[in-house]
């Protein structure tokens, strides 16, 4: 389950990706290895975003 500061960064990313960028979200998960937020986005599927426990995008 994510913490509060990455929910905070998913929908800072979510909401540029879909209002700002007209970009669809095709994936949100967990890596249950690192704890950190994974989304897939683009049209062809070719941007990808980390967020870690701390709410940093990469």
């Amino acid at each position: 389950m994510p913490i509060a500061a990455q929910l905070a960064s998913l929908y800072r990313v979510g909401y540029q990706l879909t209002y700002f960028m007209f970009q669809p979200i095709h994936l949100i998960c967990v890596d249950n290895r690192t704890l950190n937020l994974y989304i897939l986005a683009g049209q062809n599927e070719e941007l990808e975003f980390q967020i870690t426990l701390d709410g940093e995008v990469f």
